[in-house]
C-alpha cells in the first residue's frame, strides 16, 4: 500500500510527523505491505503570503503524479492537510470520483469547518507553539482557515452532493484534549473546551448538515419584542429539505490534543512507547476494503466516542451565511438566538453561549455553543431573530424570525458536529425608485420624494 502523509500549515521540516510513520510499519499486519519505502512524507509550502489553499491542492496533483503516476494510495493527513486533500478532491475529480486513486483518507484533527485561532491574525498566531512554532502563517492559507470563510462555506456545501460509496473511505480522528505546556491565560480559544487546543471537535467533523431559510413578506407578520419594543417581523421559513452530508466515520480519540510530544495526535507517538489509540484507529482503517466493513467500523467509532465524552460536555457549531433574494451578500445585521413559547433571548440555559466570530471577509458569522446546555432550552423551542440594515430608505431589509414549531430539534442539533445556515432575507424596493415621466413633466424636481409604501 503507497502511503502519503500531508502535514498541516506552516511545517517546515517533515520531523512533525514524528515517529507515527514508522509505527504504522512496525505495527501494521503483513497483508498491508506497508514499506518504508512506499510511505511518502508530503512537504508544501504554507507560509508564503501569495500561497492560497487551492495552490497546494493544485500543487500536489503535480507532485502525486510525478512521484506515483496512476497507482492507488492512501493518505494521512494532520490539520490543514485535511482541507487540502478536501480541495484536491474537489478541484479534479467532484464529478468522476469512481476514478479517483485515492483509495483511503484518514484526517487527523483537520481543520474543515476552520479554526477559531485563526482569526487572531499573523503576527500573534506565528507566536502560538499550539501549531506554528514562532513561524508567521502564510495570510492566503489563514484567510481559508477562519470561521466562516467563503472557501469553507463554498467547499463543504459542495462536499453535501457526495457519495463516497465505491469511491474512498473518508475518516476522521480528533482529540479534546488540552495540552497546559501550551496554556495561554491571554489567548480563551488554546484552552477552549471540546476542542483539541486549536481545533474544534464540531470543525473537524465531516458529518455536518446544510439549512436554507428564506423570508417571506407575503405571509403573517410577527410581533418581535426588541429590546423593549415591538417590531414587526416577516417569517423564515425552511427552503427545500435539511441537507445531510454523507456519513464519514467520525471518532474522538481520548487523551489527543492538536499537536506537541506529550499529547499531539500525531507527534506524541513515539517508537518506544506503547500503542497508542491513534494508531489502533489508523491500522482499523487502513483495513477496510468494502464498505461493509466502513460501515462496521464507523459504527464502532461512534461507540468509542460516546465512551470518550462520557463525563464531557458536547459542543455544536452554527454558520451563518445572510445574503438576499437578488444574491447580494448582506454583512451588516444584528442577529439573535431565542427560545421557548415566546422565543425570547432570556429563555436560555445559563453557560450555553459559548462564542461567536465574525469573519471579517466573508461577512459569515459562527456561533459556537455548548450542545449538553442547549438541549436544555425552554419548551424545546429555538429561534433566530435578524435585523438587517439598511432597514428603511428605497432599498431596505424587514427583521425576520425563524422559529421551530414545527422541526424536530434533535435531527438539527447533534454534538460534535457543524450546521450551515443559509439566510435569504427579500430586499424591499420601493416602487416609486424608477418613475418615467412624460415630456412635459421634464423640469420636475425630485430629490426630496419619499419612498413609495409599495414595494416592486
Amino acid at each position: 500500500m503507497k502511503l502519503v502523509f500531508i502535514h498541516g500549515w506552516s511545517v517546515t521540516s517533515t520531523e512533525t510527523y514524528g515517529d507515527l510513520p514508522q509505527v504504522l510499519e512496525r505495527e501494521a499486519s503483513e497483508s498491508l505491505n506497508l514499506e518504508i519505502e512506499n510511505i511518502y512524507l508530503g512537504e508544501y509550502i504554507s507560509f508564503h503570503d501569495e500561497v492560497t489553499l487551492e495552490d497546494i491542492a493544485r500543487a500536489f496533483e503535480k507532485a502525486r503524479v510525478e512521484k506515483l503516476g496512476d497507482l492507488p494510495f492512501a493518505c494521512i493527513t494532520h490539520s490543514t492537510g485535511g482541507p487540502v486533500m478536501r480541495l484536491w478532491i474537489e478541484l479534479f475529480y467532484k464529478n468522476n470520483l469512481t476514478e479517483i486513486p485515492l483509495t483511503h483518507l484518514i484526517m487527523l484533527a483537520p481543520a474543515n469547518h476552520g479554526s477559531a485561532l485563526a482569526i487572531l491574525g499573523k503576527e500573534k498566531v506565528g507566536r502560538i507553539n499550539a501549531w506554528w512554532n514562532d513561524i508567521e502563517p502564510g495570510v492566503g492559507v489563514l484567510n481559508w482557515l477562519q470561521l466562516g470563510s467563503q472557501g469553507q462555506w463554498n467547499l463543504n456545501s459542495s462536499c453535501l452532493d457526495f457519495s463516497y460509496e465505491n469511491t474512498f473511505y473518508p475518516f476522521v480522528l480528533s482529540g479534546e484534549k488540552i495540552d497546559k505546556h501550551f496554556y495561554d491565560f491571554i489567548n480563551h480559544y488554546l484552552v477552549e473546551k471540546g476542542s483539541d487546543g486549536v481545533v474544534r471537535l464540531s470543525g473537524a467533523n465531516m458529518n455536518y448538515q446544510k439549512v436554507v431559510f428564506k423570508q417571506d413578506c407575503n405571509n403573517e407578520i410577527i410581533d418581535a419584542n426588541t429590546n423593549g419594543r415591538i417590531v414587526k417581523a416577516y417569517p423564515l421559513k425552511i427552503k427545500g429539505e435539511i441537507k445531510k452530508s454523507t456519513n464519514c466515520a467520525f471518532e474522538v480519540i481520548k487523551g489527543a490534543s492538536h499537536s506537541g510530544d506529550k499529547y499531539g495526535i500525531m507527534k506524541s507517538v513515539k517508537k518506544k512507547n506503547v500503542v497508542k489509540p491513534v494508531v489502533t484507529s489508523i491500522l482499523e482503517s487502513l483495513h477496510v476494503n468494502t464498505f461493509k466493513e466502513y460501515n462496521e467500523l464507523s459504527n464502532n467509532m461512534t461507540v468509542r466516542t460516546k465512551s470518550a465524552q462520557e463525563k464531557s460536555d458536547k459542543f455544536i457549531m452554527f454558520v451563518f451565511n445572510v445574503e438576499d433574494n437578488f444574491g447580494n451578500e448582506i454583512h451588516d445585521y444584528d442577529m439573535l438566538l431565542l427560545a421557548g413559547n415566546d422565543y425570547e433571548p432570556s429563555n436560555f440555559p445559563k453557560g450555553f453561549f459559548v462564542d461567536r466570530q465574525k469573519n471579517n471577509l466573508s461577512g459569515n458569522l459562527t456561533y459556537y455553543i455548548n450542545y449538553s446546555k442547549l438541549k436544555e432550552i425552554k419548551d424545546g423551542k429555538l429561534g433566530i431573530r435578524i435585523v438587517a440594515r439598511p432597514d428603511e430608505g428605497f432599498s431596505h431589509y424587514f427583521p425576520a424570525e425563524f422559529r421551530s414549531e414545527n422541526i424536530e430539534l434533535e435531527h438539527l442539533l447533534i454534538p460534535n458536529q457543524t450546521v450551515l445556515v443559509n439566510v435569504i432575507l427579500e430586499r424591499i424596493i420601493a416602487e416609486n425608485t424608477f418613475v418615467l415621466d412624460t415630456v412635459k413633466d421634464a423640469t420636475k424636481d425630485f430629490k426630496d420624494r419619499k419612498p413609495s409604501k409599495k414595494k416592486l
